[in-house]
C-alpha cells in the first residue's frame, strides 16, 4: 500500500497581501470498519475516522479497550477484508475470533459508533469497564519529576508525520525511566492511544503495568478508559484533562497528569508515583 498517512495537496498560501500557489502536505483521514468474526459469523462492530498506518493494531486495540476481546489468545487472525474492491478493502479490518473466545453478542447493541474528534462517546461506564479493566493500582512504577518535564519534548521529536503536516495528534509509551517504547500517530487521539494497545496486545505485552502513556492533547474519559483497559497505571497529557478523566483515574488508582511543559505540570491523582527531588 505504502505510506498513506499524508498526501501532497495543492494550496493557495497568502502572506503579506500576495498569494502564491504552492504544493503542502496534510495528513490522510479515512473511514476504517471494524468487523469481528465469531463462529463463522460477521459482525460489524465500529466505524472510525482514522489516519491510515497500523491498522490491525488499531483494530485489536478498539476492541480491548471496549471489553470485546481480553488477551491476545483471542485473536485468531487480523486482515483487510477480501471481498472488497482495491480502494475499499484496506477500509475493512476483520478480527477473527479464537472459538473459545467468549463473546457476548448483546455488547454489539451498545451502537458503537467513533469519529476522528471525540472517539466512542456516551456509552461506557464505570461499572461496565470495572469487569475487563487490567489497572489494579499497580504502585511499583516510580516516575521522576525531571522526566516527565522533558516527555513532550521527546514525544514531539518523534512524530514524524506531525513534523510533516501539523495535523495529527500522539501517543506515546513510555518506560518509567524515559524510554520511548512506541509511538503512534493519528487524526484522532482515541485512535493513536489504540494503535499503541494493540501493537502491544498482539506482542503478548499486557498489562503494561510498569509503563506511562504521553498523549499530545488533552485527557478525556475515553483515553483514560483505554489506558486502564490495557493496565497502564500513568497518563501524562500535554493538554488538560476533563473532570470525568480524572474521577476515572481517582477510581481506578491511577496518576494522571496535564499541562505538560519543560517548567512544570499539574497532578490531578495518583501524585504517590511521582518522585521529587
Amino acid at each position: 500500500m505504502g505510506d498513506r498517512s499524508s498526501t501532497s495537496v495543492t494550496i493557495e498560501r497568502v502572506r503579506h497581501r500576495a498569494t502564491t500557489v504552492v504544493r503542502d502536505v496534510v495528513a490522510v483521514e479515512e473511514p476504517m470498519e471494524i468487523r469481528i468474526v465469531a463462529n463463522g459469523e460477521s459482525h460489524r462492530v465500529a466505524v472510525t475516522m482514522r489516519t491510515p498506518g497500523y491498522d490491525f493494531d488499531l483494530a485489536v486495540g478498539f476492541l480491548l479497550s471496549e471489553g470485546l476481546i481480553a488477551r491476545r489468545e483471542d485473536v485468531v487472525d487480523v486482515s483487510y477484508c477480501p471481498d472488497l474492491d482495491d480502494v475499499q478493502q484496506f477500509n475493512v479490518v476483520q478480527v477473527t475470533l479464537a472459538p473459545t473466545t467468549s463473546f457476548d453478542l448483546t455488547m454489539l447493541d451498545r451502537n458503537f459508533y467513533a469519529t476522528s474528534s471525540c472517539g466512542v462517546c456516551g456509552k461506557g461506564s464505570l461499572e461496565a469497564l470495572r469487569t475487563y479493566c487490567a489497572v489494579a493500582g499497580n504502585d511499583d512504577l516510580r516516575v521522576e519529576e525531571s522526566m516527565i518535564r522533558g516527555l513532550p519534548a521527546k514525544l514531539r521529536g518523534d512524530q514524524r508525520v506531525f513534523s510533516e503536516t501539523g495535523g495529527l495528534h500522539a501517543t506515546g509509551l513510555f518506560t518509567n525511566d524515559g524510554l520511548l517504547v512506541t509511538l503512534r500517530e493519528d487524526v484522532g487521539r482515541h485512535n493513536a492511544l489504540d494503535k499503541v494497545v494493540g501493537r502491544h496486545l498482539m506482542s503478548g505485552d499486557l498489562p503494561l503495568s510498569r509503563s506511562m502513556a504521553v498523549v499530545s492533547g488533552r485527557a478525556s474519559w475515553e483515553l483514560m478508559q483505554k489506558a486502564a483497559a490495557a493496565g497502564i497505571p500513568m497518563v501524562v497529557a500535554i493538554g488538560a484533562p476533563s473532570s470525568l478523566a480524572i474521577n476515572l483515574a481517582v477510581e481506578f488508582g491511577m496518576t494522571l497528569a496535564g499541562f505538560t511543559r519543560e517548567d512544570g505540570f499539574n497532578v490531578y491523582a495518583g501524585s504517590h508515583r511521582i518522585a521529587l527531588r
